[in-house]
């Protein structure tokens, strides 16, 4: 097949590669001179976000992947696609190599990094340089300068940039970072030089926690980014992360965007963003405006990029760090300017001058979140692995269908590994107003369905309605304050519980009447007077206990009466039986409610974002299960279970070791985070059953205490 790039690509292969460059663009009437093929070095929901972008733009797309990921909707959706090697990223996506033979296999002249792996990576971009291919970002100077966290701030200092306290350099080693945070003052921020995403990071307050934070740190940093170079500097308590997104040319003009808060955290990772900030005013988005891009114009920085601060309760801000790629969070932003920020990023690769309006494009034209939709147990924040069973997208809620958007790069009967990010889906949505974007989240993510993982979207849908979150006090503290033991589940207020119980009540109502529409036997449909209206049940929620009798009657209209508790409330619910979404009103409140599976004597619903198996039941069944005897639960503090699926990267003990509770006895990593894992009591290690190096299921057990003997005294 005679391609564009087949007909003018020189017949020798030492042709200047800033002439090939050029003569390889091809025109498109709406966008300009671009390019004619691009490589995506990348996976998952990004890349198939710049597919999009090119597709739109008429631009041809090549796909790499990992033997992981050869089903996956990237390479399903990219006109071609080059496999890079094994699974682990150390032998794929992160391998320079691999990528540029990908290129050369492709004829791909221009590279679009995503985010993460080599997006950050200057050594990448100055190879690409070398080989004659554009890289859709900045030149490999900015971003080094920029890119790494040691450089940038020495840079924003000089500039006259307002930066947080630190020590300006490489960290040498474990005690010279105890030193520099004695130095500081605790608490201090032990994070990598290279990367983001809220890996190589942690918060120490103590000396014993900073060797910690900074050995785990150090091999999170090199695991993800190759790359293991340490700072340490001063953790502002209780502030706001906000960050501004830039964009420039090679042409000398860079502006700036509205603000976004990315405030609600865990473990330094963003959950949820928003667009513009409830806490920044016109004179602060100003100053922090231009002072971003009086940094990105000291480097010569074009392309997106964006610059991120901490900033106090009293709009005091310090800049954080410049992450010299396309944001996670980016989408958000697209929503209330109207940009296309993948689409600017190639016509600024492709040397086209930005045609923009400083005073405009700072202006915020509605409202957007962004929920981050992960696979893991939102409680401890874990990642899941597994087969999507069931994934249904919620669908936009107004008929111009602007106001959700999924980014995601899976489908149903995808596959979530221990590979890669557990990512599923950044969920958006928009607004006019703030409280019109996130009532539409609420109901966006009671309409998200999940099945065959572990998800965040319980969390996600108690935060969003959090009283404190909808008045905006919000603070990175936020998770840590409002769930200092983890996320527990949806806390049901009487109201609340009332609505559970009556659309429970509805639902096996709406399963008996459906099973007895067939004569018992007889394969024949019944008369619709063999069809009850009426029921007396008990409905339980076995997790907490809470029971109540309801009384329930089926009206002419389609409508039901419900008594619960005593309590009567008029309910109307769109349900087809076992569909995964019930929707409908109980007392003239909107109700969505989904049916997950059915339960021996009842079944499992998803209510407010969290699960909860509902036992239903004839008021003598209710009595008669008072007597049944519970299953003796398992004893687990003689055990260390590894928490998820994941590899084991070190055994800190061994047997015949003593041990205190809470002591480490191993570190797991899983989805590039390492995760700690300790002993649930004092005790003698009996015995170790596994190895650094060694992969590990979830609940697998890793070490055996010795049983705890207790002498009886007389």
């Amino acid at each position: 097949m005679n391609s564009l790039f087949t007909l003018l690509r020189p017949s020798t292969a030492t042709a200047p590669a800033k002439h090939l460059r050029l003569r390889l663009m091809a025109t498109t009437p709406s966008y300009g001179k671009t390019f004619d093929k691009i490589l995506i070095a990348n996976r998952g929901e990004i890349a198939v976000r710049v597919i999009k972008t090119a597709k739109k733009m008429g631009i041809k797309t090549v796909a790499v992947y990992s033997d992981a990921d050869a089903n996956s909707l990237h390479v399903r959706l990219a006109d071609e696609a080059i496999n890079i090697g094994p699974a682990p990223t150390s032998q794929s996506y992160l391998v320079v190599d691999n990528i540029i033979n990908a290129i050369k296999k492709s004829g791909a002249q221009a590279v679009h990094p995503g985010y993460g792996f080599l997006s950050e990576n200057s050594h990448f971009v100055k190879r690409l340089d070398d080989e004659g291919v554009v890289f859709i970002g900045p030149s490999s100077d900015s971003m080094f300068k920029m890119g790494d966290k040691i450089e940038s701030k020495k840079i924003a200092k000089a500039a006259g940039v307002h930066t947080i306290p630190g020590f300006q350099g490489e960290v040498e080693g474990l005690e010279h970072a105890v030193k520099i945070a004695n130095d500081i003052g605790y608490p201090v921020m032990v994070k990598a030089s290279a990367g983001g995403g809220g890996k190589g990071m942690r918060i120490a307050y103590n000396d014993k926690e900073c060797r910690e934070a900074f050995r785990l740190s150090k091999q999170e940093a090199l695991s993800s980014f190759g790359d293991d170079r340490m700072l340490v500097e001063k953790f502002i308590e209780d502030p706001r992360h906000i960050e501004i997104q830039l964009i420039g040319d090679k042409h000398g003009n860079t502006f700036y965007l509205p603000e976004r808060e990315c405030s609600i955290q865990r473990r330094n990772q963003k959950v949820i963003e928003e667009a513009p900030s409830v806490h920044i005013d016109l004179a602060t988005r100003k100053a922090m405006g231009e002072q971003a891009v009086s940094l990105a114009k000291n480097v010569g920085y074009f392309s997106a990029g964006t610059c991120e601060f901490l900033v106090d309760p009293k709009r005091n801000f310090y800049f954080l760090e410049m992450n010299t790629r396309l944001q996670v969070e980016h989408p958000i932003t697209e929503y209330i300017t109207g940009l296309d920020l993948v689409e600017l990023m190639i016509r600024v690769a492709a040397g086209q001058k930005l045609n923009l309006n400083q005073e405009e494009a700072a202006k915020p034209k509605g409202w957007a979140f962004e929920s981050r939709v992960y696979a893991e147990d939102p409680e401890k924040y874990l990642p899941s692995i597994g087969r999507l069973t069931k994934y249904i997208e919620p669908k936009a809620l107004t008929i111009s269908g602007h106001d959700v958007r999924c980014d995601s790069g899976i489908v149903e009967g995808s596959e979530i590994s221990i590979y890669y990010d557990p990512m599923i889906c950044k969920l958006c949505t928009y607004g006019e107003t703030r409280e019109v974007a996130r009532h539409r989240m609420e109901s966006a993510l009671d309409r998200y369905v999940i099945k065959g993982v572990t998800h965040n979207i319980p969390l996600l849908r108690d935060v969003i309605s959090h009283p404190r979150f909808v008045s905006g006090k919000i603070s990175t503290n936020f998770l840590p304050h409002e769930y200092p033991q983890g996320f527990k589940g949806a806390a049901l207020d009487d109201k609340k519980k009332t609505e559970l119980f009556a659309v429970a009540a509805v639902v096996h109502a709406k399963r008996d009447a459906r099973n007895k529409t067939w004569v018992q036997g007889g394969g024949s449909l019944a008369t619709s007077a063999d069809i009850p209206t009426r029921w007396e049940l008990n409905v339980t929620l076995p997790k907490t206990g809470e029971s109540e009798n309801v009384l329930l009657l089926a009206e002419k209209d389609g409508s039901w009466k419900v008594s619960v508790g005593g309590k009567t409330v008029s309910t109307t619910i769109d349900w087809d039986v076992d569909a995964p979404i019930a929707s409908g009103r109980v007392d003239g409140e909107d109700v969505v409610v989904q049916y997950l599976d059915p339960l021996p004597v009842g079944f499992r619903l998803q209510y407010l974002g969290t699960k909860f198996d509902v036992t239903v039941q004839s008021p003598r069944q209710h009595e008669l299960s008072k007597h049944m005897k519970e299953k003796p639960k398992l004893d687990l503090t003689s055990v260390i279970l590894s928490p998820m699926p994941g590899t084991v990267v070190s055994v800190a003990v061994k047997e015949g070791d003593v041990v205190a509770e809470g002591a480490e006895m191993g570190v797991v990593e899983a989805m590039k985070m390492q995760n700690v894992i300790r002993s649930p009591r004092a005790g003698k290690v009996g015995k170790v059953l596994v190895k650094a190096g060694q992969s590990v299921a979830g609940d697998e057990i890793m070490i055996e205490l010795e049983k705890e003997v207790v002498v009886k005294k007389d």
